[in-house]
């Protein structure tokens, strides 16, 4: 099985989570950030690999996932805000919405990142009524963000794409053989 790995990386977090699923997944995968990216028509199992802006996957990925057709996919993404809110959720849909006609979301996989310093400057800088104002339960958050990705996370992604790595295996076998038996029939 073929397996090309794509990610998008403003701050080295996303990039850090790509590494890691690489080392996992073998010989049989290739990785690239996607600015450099190749077309997945070779690949049987394609990850991409984003950092959350507003909602859902940056400007950069978001073209890139629009582009993938009739593949298995896994997303996985780094964020400032808890990796278990309703935001962290709503951004991998949100993402897996742009996903081309045919794929299927084979799983994702979702874990905390530091945030740009910059951006943290200009949340500094919003009116009190802004939904990101910065609030001493923000700083405290940005400051949990900010030691992240840690071992802990790299290794539940290495663990969540191994396992997805069976799956799409598993049923990718599976088409193969279905498509053979329904050559070998009988005809009508």
């Amino acid at each position: 099985m073929k397996i090309l790995i794509v990610y998008s990386s403003l701050t080295g977090n996303t990039r850090k989570v790509a590494e890691a699923v690489y080392a996992v997944l073998g010989s049989e995968a290739d990785l690239f950030p996607v600015e450099t990216a190749p077309p997945v028509d070779a690949y049987d199992f394609v990850a991409v690999g984003f950092w959350v802006d507003k909602g859902t996957a940056d400007h950069k990925t978001q073209e890139y996932l629009k582009t993938i057709r009739g593949k298995e996919v896994a997303l996985f993404a780094t964020l400032g805000a808890y990796p278990d809110s309703e935001h962290a959720a709503a951004s991998l849909k949100n993402a897996a919405a742009l996903l081309g006609d045919g794929n299927h979301l084979a799983g994702t996989f979702i874990c905390q990142g530091k945030i740009d310093p910059r951006l943290i400057e200009q949340f500094k800088k919003t009116p009190g009524n802004h939904p990101h104002v910065v609030t001493s339960e923000r700083l405290e958050r940005y400051k949990e963000a900010a030691k992240h990705p840690d071992d802990n996370d790299l290794q539940t992604a290495q663990a969540v794409f191994v396992r997805l790595k069976e799956e799409v295996s598993r049923r990718l076998t599976g088409l193969q053989e279905s498509e053979v038996a329904g050559s070998c029939g009988k005809p009508d």
